[in-house]
């Protein structure tokens, strides 16, 4: 027996049929084809399924997709500008070599784009914190450290004016 869930991902609205039990990581990847969220532990430890549900991080291999109905959902796809470009997150992980092999990275880009919203100018250790939620195995996380803090740098607003 399936069960119909609309949810808006990425600005799409999407209307289906699933299964009580798939997870929401196996319908993004499977029924909508959005591959980039990774499935790593599949018991919510790693951070690899990592997606935005209104805006908020939640690990998505440990959410039913029939949760999500209603739901608006911004995946790795969703983050990059319309124009094909790359966003200052994105740029700031390739600039500062904090992709690696690439598989824990854009779980990791979806926190931190929630992460630098809440914290726009967060210190190093708030931004440990915040990576103890990931696991990455290429790195002692120190260019990703650098990466957050770039992002946070080209995300600020320039400094007021003086006459």
């Amino acid at each position: 027996m399936t069960h119909p869930i609309r949810v808006t991902v990425n600005g799409q609205e999407y209307a289906r049929a699933v299964e009580p039990r798939q997870t929401l990581a196996d319908f993004l990847r499977d029924d909508l084809d959005l591959t980039g969220t990774h499935v790593g532990c599949e018991h919510g430890v790693c951070g690899a399924c990592t997606i935005l549900l209104g805006g908020e991080p939640v690990r998505s291999c440990l959410m039913l997709a029939v949760q999500a109905d209603a739901q608006s959902i911004t995946t790795i796809e969703g983050v990059s500008p319309a124009d094909g470009g790359l966003h200052p997150i994105q740029e700031a992980f390739w600039a500062k070599h904090g992709l690696q092999c690439g598989y824990c990275t854009p779980g990791i880009v979806m926190s931190v784009c929630a992460f630098l919203r809440e914290r726009p100018q967060p210190t190093r250790e708030e931004i440990r914190e915040m990576l103890a939620g990931h696991l990455c195995r290429c790195t002692g996380y120190h260019f990703i450290v650098e990466a957050i803090e770039a992002a946070a740098q080209a995300l600020a607003p320039p400094p007021p004016r003086t006459p």
